[in-house]
């Protein structure tokens, strides 16, 4: 590679320091700082710090880069649960983080030797480089337990120039695409072949070429004019109420809408801390609700039933008729909503374990409610970040989605503004209006082209009341973006079996090596 490449390895002391450092870059991409535009400069920076690196050095600098990251990221989950939880996934998604770089650090070290023309390294590198990263991320989003679809690069770009993208690509897309970019620029530095000028018009270009795709144009089919309400109500686990207070606080500010005309009103995930289904008194309530706003309300609730079963469910309720329609969250949240394997993670951990005391049961039921014939698809909290369950409500004809939430777990910190952040891009991605509405915020509006509509200060009471935009538009990400995540994900692979065929066939036999001794090419990887 001698003449054809610039060498930008560091020391491994100076690339654990630049990985530390890239980890905190990007999580100052998303919410709360989003500071979008660092994310391709984070992963850029990663890519540099395992550059000259073998699959163990690569390991360990993407630990750390993992790490790095993810302790800041998800730093929230310390504010009620402690230091065990956020340390336990933390290193759980650091280490998909390292064994992917890792990965990429081969690709990146014998990646220039199998395609040894600059438009080679230039065309395949980083593809290949990108789709190993859009792998990782697809991986860890469903693996183990259902997995932890947050921390994708594409999360960062809820209100970039880069998010009407999402509608082309999908999410695993927008991920590939910003990795390809940051992968392009550093192989661009690495070019030894190619005038700067040449390469600085490739990096410019690259950019302009994302910048000028168009947004995809959404048609409006109609519109809706919907009542959603924030009781800005403490609903966390370990929140002190009496029974019914969380249920008052969204009457109360549900009443003063009265008069207004609407088609619906949605209150959020456990909005109504009785369960409706199995209280009279409950049921009384949502009953003068419904009568009083002339509207169906949906509403969250932990409903049981008769086999004992709990579930996180949210109820299309009609005023004399009661839950004309019932849905269940298809992924309760491990360690949160069940405690999978319980009796091997106990020991770790007992009295942490013992705090998820029941373990709500796993929906069965459609994602989409019918409203007097408006379709609209309903997620339960974490399960806006989960793309098959988008994809379904789309699939059964969502006109709109209305994302119930409950984030008073996390008080003030940045998991509400991430996964509002996540909301809209969803808006984007599937081309529907979300109603992202929280217990204690941060609750909004979203138009299908990532705007918001309207919302409401976290934790304080409020409502929004708006006619919103409804739409049947199939974007090229819901009609293709699963296959595209498997098409990305297939290049990065084939890429890297590309490579490691290159390192074998390069190989020479033992009688040749002994022949050729110091003139070998390859080296050795540490």
């Amino acid at each position: 590679m001698e003449g054809t490449e610039r060498s930008l390895r560091l020391p491994l002391w100076a690339s654990l320091i630049v990985a530390a450092g890239a980890g905190a870059i990007l999580d100052s991409a998303f919410p709360d700082r989003g500071w979008w535009f660092l994310a391709p400069l984070a992963v850029g920076l990663m890519l540099v710090a395992l550059l000259g690196r073998g699959p163990w050095t690569g390991l360990l600098v993407g630990m750390v880069a993992g790490l790095s990251f993810w302790l800041i990221h998800i730093s929230w989950l310390t504010l009620y649960l402690g230091p065990v939880p956020w340390l336990a996934l933390a290193v759980l998604q650091a280490l998909f983080f390292g064994v992917g770089l890792a990965l990429i650090a081969f690709v990146l070290r014998v990646g220039p030797v199998v395609w040894p023309t600059p438009l080679g390294r230039l065309g395949m590198v980083p593809v290949v480089v990108a789709g190993i990263w859009t792998a990782q991320e697809a991986l860890s989003a469903v693996w183990p337990y259902g997995g932890f679809a947050w921390g994708r690069v594409a999360l960062s770009q809820s209100e970039s120039p880069f998010n009407s993208l999402a509608a082309w690509v999908g999410l695993s897309g927008l991920s590939f695409l910003l990795v390809w970019l940051s992968a392009l620029c550093v192989q661009l530095l690495r070019e030894a072949e190619v005038g700067r000028g040449f390469r600085s018009g490739i990096a410019v270009g690259a950019v302009a070429l994302l910048l000028a795709i168009p947004a995809w144009p959404t048609v409006e089919t109609g519109t809706t004019r919907l009542a959603a309400v924030q009781g800005a109500s403490d609903a966390g686990l370990f929140a002190r109420f009496s029974p019914g207070q969380i249920l008052d606080d969204h009457v109360s500010e549900t009443l003063p809408l009265i008069g207004e005309e609407v088609d619906f009103v949605v209150w959020p995930e456990n909005a109504s801390d009785i369960d409706p289904t199995r209280s009279d008194d409950a049921a009384r309530v949502a009953d003068a609700i419904s009568r009083e706003m002339d509207a169906p309300l949906i509403t969250g609730t932990i409903t049981r039933r008769d086999d004992g079963t709990y579930y996180n469910s949210s109820l299309l309720w009609k005023a004399g008729e009661g839950a004309v329609a019932v849905y269940d969250k298809v992924h309760p949240v491990p360690f949160a909503e069940y405690m999978p394997d319980r009796d091997f993670w106990r020991p770790f951990a007992p009295e942490l374990i013992d705090l998820v005391s029941r373990d709500y049961g796993i929906g069965t039921q459609s994602n989409v409610f019918d409203i007097d014939g408006l379709q609209a698809g309903i997620a339960i909290c974490f399960d806006i970040a989960d793309d098959q369950l988008v994809h379904e409500m789309i699939d059964q004809d969502a006109q709109i989605i209305l994302a119930q939430t409950n984030n008073a777990d996390f008080g003030r910190t940045d998991e509400s503004v991430q996964q509002l952040a996540i909301a809209r891009l969803r808006a984007i991605e599937a081309g529907r209006t979300v109603v992202n509405i929280s217990t204690v915020g941060s609750s909004a509006i979203i138009a299908p082209d990532g705007q918001t509509i309207d919302s409401i200060p976290t934790w304080q009471p409020g409502s929004m009341v708006q006619t919103v935009p409804l739409s049947d538009t199939i974007t090229p990400a819901m009609a293709f973006g699963r296959q595209i995540e498997w098409f990305v994900t297939g290049l990065g692979l084939i890429g890297l079996m590309m490579c490691f065929g290159g390192v074998v066939t390069s190989r020479p036999s033992p009688a040749r090596g002994r022949a050729v001794g110091s003139k070998r090419q390859m080296t050795t990887v540490p």
